[in-house]
């Protein structure tokens, strides 16, 4: 059985997986909030507030799996624990960014625009280590 404690790229995957996790749930609660407090059960009956919240609530959902399983993959590949870091990093900042970005307005904004190039970037990074570790 492998032992958290004595894998430190296990561990510091372990940590960003569960911070991601924590993400979602504000972005949830805020869902959540909006549509109790103008009784919408389904959908966004057209209140632009919501519409907004849900959108920021899925592209988080959206991609973060993949982040997920890239912190998985990277110390099953034996990849270094800096790379789990850099990959760790860089999605946890560039989603938090991303949804702080989009909740202040639909337009483009500089967080919106962060979030993404490093979330993108964690994701190009992650890929980028597997292959090498599963070809070199």
């Amino acid at each position: 059985m492998i032992q958290i404690a004595d894998n430190p790229a296990l561990r510091a995957a372990v940590v960003y997986i569960a911070l991601l996790a924590l993400g979602l749930i504000p972005l949830a609660f805020r869902v959540i909030g909006i549509r109790r407090g103008q009784r919408i059960g389904i959908g966004d009956g057209g209140n632009r507030e919501l519409a907004q919240a849900v959108r920021v609530h899925a592209n988080y959902a959206e991609n973060t799996p993949f982040g997920l399983a890239l912190l998985l993959a990277l110390p099953l590949a034996a990849s270094p624990a800096w790379a789990v870091h850099v990959v760790g990093l860089c999605f946890v900042i560039g989603r938090a960014a991303h949804a702080v970005g989009l909740s202040q307005t639909i337009g483009s904004s500089l967080g919106r625009g962060a979030g993404m190039a490093l979330t993108l970037g964690a994701l190009i990074f992650g890929a980028a280590v597997l292959l090498w570790r599963a070809f070199a």
